[in-house]
């Protein structure tokens, strides 16, 4: 259940469903457990579209930590089948395979880096740094190493053209790239200029 949880909490947070999830781990903590698969226009455009109805949870979730109520995991279920997923494990997995997307995915550009790759060139520039500390750094290179270690490249490269179809869908979702529309109740982001 607690793999179940932190992987919703960060899918959440990249989503975008609510400020209260914000204490959610980083998404590389659990993007590892993940399940890649194929995605299609279908799952990917159901996905967002769940994403209203999964919203109003969200301060449900940070309440209840890493231990959600039957009432609520039901709930989370039924609007997975809602939107035509099988399971709302199935729903973390299509969620897990977009970020994963746009985690590589250069928005300017539009060319996508494999985040496996990302973070072998982030090492080494960690490893030439000279004005980190050597003790950070030493803390950096052996996370980072890890976290290398344990992350898979992307298996399925037709879900890069897929998601890029739905990418200003999504990215509407997420309050940092929404501009305003990703403010509570009708405000302004708080510390931000104006979207570009």
């Amino acid at each position: 259940m607690k793999t179940f949880i932190s992987r919703l909490k960060s899918l959440a947070l990249i989503m975008g469903l609510s400020a209260g999830v914000a204490v959610a781990g980083p998404l590389t903590a659990s993007a590892q457990e993940f399940k890649q698969i194929e995605l299609t226009e279908k799952m990917v455009a159901s996905f967002i579209a769940a994403q209203k109805d999964f919203a109003p949870l969200a301060g449900k979730l940070a309440e209840g930590g890493e231990s959600p109520d039957a009432a609520l995991t039901k709930e989370l279920e039924d609007i997975a089948k809602k939107h035509g997923f099988a399971s709302f494990a199935e729903f973390e997995d299509v969620g897990a395979n977009i970020t994963i997307i746009l985690d590589g995915l250069d928005r300017s550009s539009g060319n996508y880096t494999d985040p496996v790759e990302k973070m072998k060139k982030e090492l080494e520039e960690i490893k030439a740094d000279g004005s980190i500390p050597p003790e950070d750094k030493k803390l950096a290179v052996d996370d980072l190493t890890q976290e290398i270690a344990a992350s898979k490249p992307l298996e399925h490269k037709g879900n890069i053209e897929v998601v890029k179809k739905h990418i200003a869908e999504i990215e509407a979702l997420i309050p940092e790239e929404a501009g305003e529309s990703g403010a509570a109740d009708g405000e302004a982001p708080a510390g931000e200029g104006p979207a570009p």
